[in-house]
């Protein structure tokens, strides 16, 4: 897409990227492992399909695990299985992959604001649960070495990156984040969790900013509950205010995305550097929101880039 359209032709080509990404048949996993008892809460697993990362030196011929976490505005229509092209271009290209589910919003009329009263959604699917999504985002990270192990033989733990899309960047912010959550928070650490990195693509990163520009048709406030419960909650879940954790962390964002606009990355990037800490942000020229996830996309060979140098 060039960077100079806007209106209805960026609308045009938006959907065009979006049908692209979502052209490619799911992928079906090696192997499948629940973390919990609920249906949603299941990782798929992906061997790595590719020579690279697993016959590094010094790597004992294991690949670095990269974890995925799915968009789709933390709503319940979009689940984990439109993004295994994305999983499975990644196992191609040497890395072992684990696609997490995690609950997701209900519909409007089945679901509350988490203090009893009616949630602001609407008739339509919502945006998360609360505290749900959080959850099995902070369970599914805890289960997964021991998993790994189990299922993944080809993988090491030691070189773990989380990757995410959209609402999926934001989670992958926030899990890298447990450590610095508020003391009375249930999903704290109390330590870093041992990853090589953050590669967060098109992130819903700063919670405010999205709000104010109503990102998703005002997911983010949705996913903490509504108006007044957002300010309350955002301590607990912005990653924009869970600065700085000392990771290391890329942002990848479209140039001409207007799902996630880049004034959110931006944002994010802005909060970091005053708590001190350098993010990177690699911007890409003619790409939007999808590209980044779609295999046919000469963007997605860069997110995977921007992946092995971290994982490496």
């Amino acid at each position: 897409m060039p960077d100079e359209v806007s209106g209805e032709a960026a609308e045009a080509y938006d959907a065009a990227e979006e049908a692209s990404a979502f052209s490619h048949p799911p992928v079906e996993p090696d192997a499948t492992a629940p973390y919990g008892d609920h249906p949603d809460q299941v990782i798929d697993f992906y061997a790595p399909r590719g020579p690279e990362p697993a016959e590094a030196p010094g790597t004992g011929g294991l690949a670095p695990l990269v974890v995925v976490l799915h968009g789709g505005a933390w709503r319940a229509p979009y689940d984990r299985r439109h993004i295994t092209p994305f999983a499975d271009f990644l196992a191609r290209r040497g890395f072992a992959v684990a696609n997490v589910e995690y609950r997701r919003g209900a519909s409007g009329t089945d679901r509350t604001d988490g203090a009893g009263g009616p949630d602001t959604g609407g008739s339509g699917p919502v945006a998360g649960r609360w505290p749900e999504t959080f959850d099995d985002v902070a369970a599914a990270l805890d289960a997964l070495p021991a998993l790994v192990r189990e299922v993944l033989p080809d993988a090491d733990v030691r070189r773990t990156v989380i990757t995410g899309h959209s609402a999926g960047g934001h989670l992958a912010l926030w899990a890298a984040a447990r450590h610095v959550l508020p003391a009375d928070s249930p999903w704290r650490t109390d330590r870093p969790a041992p990853l090589r990195g953050v590669v967060a693509l098109a992130p819903i990163a700063d919670l405010r900013v999205a709000g104010e520009l109503a990102v998703c048709g005002g997911a983010a406030v949705q996913l903490l509950g509504g108006e007044a419960l957002f300010e309350e909650r955002r301590p607990y879940a912005d990653p924009a205010l869970l600065l700085p954790t000392g990771i290391a962390t890329t942002l990848v964002q479209g140039r001409t995305d207007i799902v996630v606009p880049r004034a959110v990355a931006d944002a994010y990037a802005e909060a970091a550097a005053t708590a001190g800490e350098v993010v990177g942000l690699t911007l890409l020229e003619g790409a939007g929101h999808f590209p980044l996830i779609d295999p046919s996309a000469d963007a997605c060979a860069v997110v995977a880039e921007e992946i092995a140098q971290l994982a490496w």
